[in-house]
C-alpha cells in the first residue's frame, strides 16, 4: 500500500494521465506520429528535479510538466494541450484510489476466509450471549462469528462499490467546460486508464466521491473495532473465553510477568478512532468555492494515503489475530453455568406458563429463585428451582432438566448457516 502513495507513484500516475491524453489526441489525428513516438520513448520525470523547479515556480503540476519536457524536448509541446492542472491531479489521484481499494479488497477477502473457517469450526461451541455486558442466554461462538462474517461480506460489497465510485477521471479543461479540449479526448483517455469520465465535473472532480472513500474506510475500520472490542472483552481475566496468541519470548508487562494483554486488538481499536477522525475533514472538503479552490488539497495529501495505509494494516492485523485466536470452550461452559444456570430462566418461565400459570405469577417465581442464586456465593438456580414447591407442583424433574438444555438454543441456527452458505 505504501508504494501506491509515494511521491514517485504520484508523479507516475500524472505521467500515465498525460500519456493517455496524448494517445487520445494522436488517435484523433491531433499529434503527428513522429511527435507521439518521441513522447512515448522519452517521457519521464525526476522527482528531485521536480522539487527543484517547484521551489521556484511554486506550482507542482507546472514543475512536473517542465521536467517532463526536459526529457521529451520539442515534442513536449503536444503534452497537456487543452488540459488544466486538476485534470492531471484528480485523474491521477483516481488511479491511486482505485489501486488502494483493490489492495483493501484483497485483504478483506483474506479476513473473510479466516472468520469463515473459525465460524465453521465452532458452529456448536456453546457459550453465553451477553447484553449490557450481562449474561443473557446461550449462543455458540460460531454464531457470534457468523455476525462478523456477514458484516465482513457487507464491507467487501461496500469496497467493490467504492472501487467503481472512485474510478472516475476528467480531461475537461478549465472550469470543466471542454472549451479548449474535445470531450472525446476525455472519453478515450479514461478508457485507456480504466476509468469512467465524471458525469459533470467542474474544474475538479466533486469531493463527495473522496468523502465516500474516507467514510467507507472508516466504516470498515469500525467493523474491525467491533471485532477487536469483543476479543478484548472476552480475553479479560475474569472471562478468558478467547485470547490473542502470545508468541514465544513475548512479554506483556515490564513489571508484571504474568500479563498477556490483547495488544493487537487494542491497536486496531485505537487506529479505528484515527480513521473516524478523518471523516469530518473529508466531509468539509465537499464544499469548495464556486468551480474550485484548493482548500481540499493539503488535507488529502495527508488523509488519503494515511487512511488507506492504516486500514490496510488493520485488516491484515485482524486477520492474523483471528487465525491465531485461542478458544477456550471449557471456560465458556464454566461462565455460562455460573450461579447454577440462571441464564436458563426464560426456559423455566415458559415451561411454567405452558403448565397453566399466569405469566405474572410465573415471572415472580422464576425471578425469586434466580435472584436468590445470583446474590449468593455458590448460589444454584437449578437447585433452587428443583426444591421450590411452586415449581415442582407444576413441573416434574425431567421437565425441569429440559429447561437447562442448550439444544434449543442451537436448533434454529441452521437458518443462519444457510444464509451464509456454511
Amino acid at each position: 500500500m505504501g508504494q501506491i502513495w509515494t511521491e514517485t507513484a504520484k508523479y507516475q500516475s500524472w505521467l500515465d494521465v498525460e500519456l493517455s491524453a496524448c494517445e487520445a489526441n494522436f488517435q484523433l489525428g491531433r499529434i503527428p506520429e513522429s511527435a507521439m513516438q518521441a513522447i512515448r520513448e522519452k517521457a519521464d520525470f525526476d522527482p528531485k528535479r521536480i522539487l527543484e523547479i517547484e521551489a521556484e515556480v511554486r506550482h507542482d503540476v507546472i514543475a512536473f510538466l517542465t521536467n517532463v519536457n526536459e526529457h521529451v524536448g520539442d515534442s513536449g509541446r503536444f503534452i497537456h494541450v487543452g488540459m488544466t492542472s486538476s485534470d492531471v491531479l484528480d485523474t491521477g489521484l483516481a488511479l491511486q484510489l482505485k489501486s488502494s481499494v483493490k489492495l483493501l479488497l484483497k485483504e478483506q477477502k483474506q479476513l473473510e476466509k479466516a472468520i469463515k473457517s473459525l465460524a465453521i469450526e465452532h458452529k456448536n461451541t456453546v457459550m453465553i450471549g451477553r447484553s449490557h455486558a450481562i449474561h443473557g442466554e446461550p449462543i455458540t461462538f460460531g454464531f457470534k462469528l457468523a455476525g462478523w462474517l456477514a458484516e465482513t461480506r457487507r464491507n467487501i460489497k461496500r469496497l467493490e462499490q467504492l472501487e467503481i465510485s472512485v474510478a472516475v477521471g476528467q480531461v475537461s479543461g478549465a472550469m470543466g467546460t471542454y472549451a479548449n479540449t474535445d470531450p472525446e479526448v476525455e472519453r478515450l483517455t479514461c478508457e485507456k486508464l480504466g476509468l469512467s469520465p465524471d458525469t459533470a465535473s467542474t474544474q475538479v472532480i466533486s469531493r463527495d466521491r473522496h468523502a465516500e472513500f474516507v467514510q467507507t474506510i472508516a466504516l470498515v475500520g469500525a467493523s474491525l473495532d467491533r471485532f477487536a472490542t469483543e476479543i478484548r472483552n472476552l480475553q479479560r481475566t475474569d472471562v478468558l473465553e478467547v485470547e490473542e496468541s502470545f508468541a514465544k519470548g513475548q512479554k506483556g508487562s515490564s513489571a508484571m510477568p504474568h500479563k498477556r494483554n490483547p495488544i493487537r486488538s487494542e491497536r486496531i481499536s485505537g487506529l479505528a478512532r484515527v480513521l473516524r477522525s478523518y471523516v469530518i475533514a473529508a466531509l468539509e472538503n465537499v464544499a469548495l468555492w464556486h468551480e474550485r479552490d484548493i482548500s481540499h488539497s493539503s488535507i488529502e495529501r495527508m488523509m488519503l494515503p494515511d487512511c488507506s495505509a492504516t486500514l490496510h494494516f488493520m485488516i491484515r492485523e485482524m486477520t492474523e489475530v483471528i487465525q491465531g485466536l485461542g478458544i477456550y470452550p471449557q471456560n465458556m461452559i464454566r461462565n455460562m453455568n455460573i450461579y447454577g444456570g440462571v441464564v436458563f430462566s426464560q426456559r423455566v418461565l415458559l415451561a411454567l406458563i405452558g403448565a397453566g400459570i399466569s405469566r405474572e405469577e410465573a415471572y415472580k417465581i422464576v425471578q425469586r429463585n434466580a435472584h436468590s442464586a445470583w446474590n449468593k456465593e455458590g448460589g444454584n438456580f437449578k437447585q433452587n428451582i428443583k426444591t421450590d414447591q411452586d415449581v415442582t407442583k407444576h413441573l416434574n424433574p425431567n421437565e425441569i432438566d429440559d429447561c437447562f438444555s442448550t439444544e434449543i438454543h442451537k436448533s434454529n441456527l441452521n437458518v443462519i448457516w444457510k444464509r451464509l452458505g456454511l
